[in-house]
């Protein structure tokens, strides 16, 4: 019957020891069923020294814009006879000219030289583009586009790396889903964004159990953002004792069991 007793209480310190509080791993804690939230953060990306960019102009006379899709390589500059419209690589496939955005801010664009892009938003580049190439072309079509839009997440994270992003626009909540979301232990309360600018670290603290994260400034991540997922209380514990207590309690009662056997034989 001791023996019986025994085993129940160490059935019972398994699970209290082995459950995990829900309120440190549930996201949006604070919402409430059907809850509608208007949110008005925006983020308007602007471009950054070391981004590369890709800019395509074309136009009805496709001639006329030939100049300026100058890439490396006289075979990327090959327009496409199956299209009047657009340059080609010689593949089939589209042929997107790119540019470093160098330490002063400027591209080298082709006939019209350096151009101060830094700053600057996507849209803004195409319109300066469009304005400054009418000089040379009758009704000038630009499409601009971020090509190195990298963040890189690491922590308490399932896949941490560097993830390059397809188009210009990723949320936290986005970023950690392709990372395949945090471990267990990860602490959800205090999440940490680095974020670059003109040389600057600043440092972000945000609580994804709480609502308030979708008007975070940095609910919407840039190029080159850090996403920090730090180890919570529990786990930090452990780091630094280099031991798990729940280990230690087993073989604690295990010794017990096996002393209390040989006594009661």
């Amino acid at each position: 019957m001791k023996f019986q007793s025994i085993l129940l209480l160490l059935v019972v310190i398994t699970a209290l020891f082995s459950c995990k509080a829900p309120t440190d791993v549930v996201y949006f804690q604070d919402t409430k069923d059907l809850e509608q939230i208007k949110s008005d953060n925006s983020f308007t990306r602007v471009f950054k020294v070391d981004d590369i960019i890709s800019i395509l102009v074309s136009a009805t006379n496709m001639e006329a814009a030939r100049p300026f899709n100058l890439m490396q390589g006289s075979s990327l500059n090959i327009m496409s006879e199956a299209s009047d419209t657009t340059p080609s690589n010689g593949s089939g496939s589209t042929a997107e000219p790119t540019y470093l955005i160098d330490e002063q801010g400027n591209i080298d664009f082709p006939v019209l030289g350096k151009l101060k892009v830094a700053g600057m938003t996507r849209v803004e580049v195409k319109e300066m583009l469009q304005e400054k190439l009418k000089i040379y072309i009758k009704d000038p079509i630009v499409n601009v586009r971020l090509k190195n839009f990298k963040i890189t997440i690491i922590g308490e994270i399932n896949r941490p790396g560097s993830y390059t992003i397809p188009n210009e626009r990723v949320t936290i909540i986005e970023a950690l889903g392709l990372a395949g979301d945090m471990t267990i232990t990860g602490k959800r309360t205090n999440v940490m964004v680095i974020r670059e600018n003109d040389g600057v670290n600043t440092y972000h603290r945000v609580d994804l159990t709480s609502k308030n994260i979708f008007d975070s400034p940095v609910y919407f991540l840039a190029q080159n953002d850090v996403l920090y997922v730090e180890p919570n209380n529990a786990q930090q514990k452990r780091s630094r004792t280099n031991s798990n207590t729940l280990g230690i309690v087993l073989s604690v009662v295990g010794v017990i069991l096996t002393s209390l056997n040989l006594i009661i034989r």
